[in-house]
C-alpha cells in the first residue's frame, strides 16, 4: 500500500516562501511520475508541477517561474518550493504518485494573506 504524507503548509504573506515535502513509503523511482495538485475553495483540483522519473518537470502557466519541483530520492521525498507567493496560490496542496494508478496523499493547506 502506497503512503504520501505532505507537510510543510501554513499561513504566510504574499511575497514569501514555503517548501512543501512529500514522504512516500516506497522508492519514488517506482512511479512514473510525482505531482504536485492544489485545489481551491469552489474550485477544481489542478496540477501545480510534476517531474519524471528522467527528471522532465513541468508547472502550470500561473506558478512558472516562482515554484520548483524537486526530489530527494534518497529519502523517496519529492517537494515544491514556492516563492513569490499570491493570495491566489491558497489552497489545500495534494501529492500525487502516478504509476498504473494515482496515488493521493491528504493534503496540506497553504494560506497566502494579502
Amino acid at each position: 500500500q502506497v503512503q504520501l504524507m505532505e507537510s510543510g503548509g501554513g499561513l504566510v504573506q504574499a511575497g514569501g516562501s514555503l517548501r512543501l515535502s512529500c514522504a512516500a513509503s516506497g522508492s519514488i523511482f517506482s512511479f512514473n511520475a510525482m505531482n504536485w495538485y492544489r485545489q481551491a475553495p469552489g474550485k477544481q483540483r489542478m496540477l501545480v508541477a510534476s517531474m519524471t522519473t528522467g527528471g522532465i518537470t513541468n508547472y502550470a502557466d500561473s506558478v512558472k517561474g516562482r515554484f520548483t519541483i524537486s526530489r530527494d530520492n534518497a529519502k523517496n521525498t519529492v517537494y515544491l518550493e514556492m516563492n513569490s507567493l499570491k493570495p491566489e496560490d491558497t489552497a489545500v496542496y495534494y501529492c500525487m504518485a502516478l504509476s498504473t494508478r494515482g496515488y493521493w496523499g491528504q493534503g496540506t493547506q497553504v494560506t497566502v494573506s494579502s
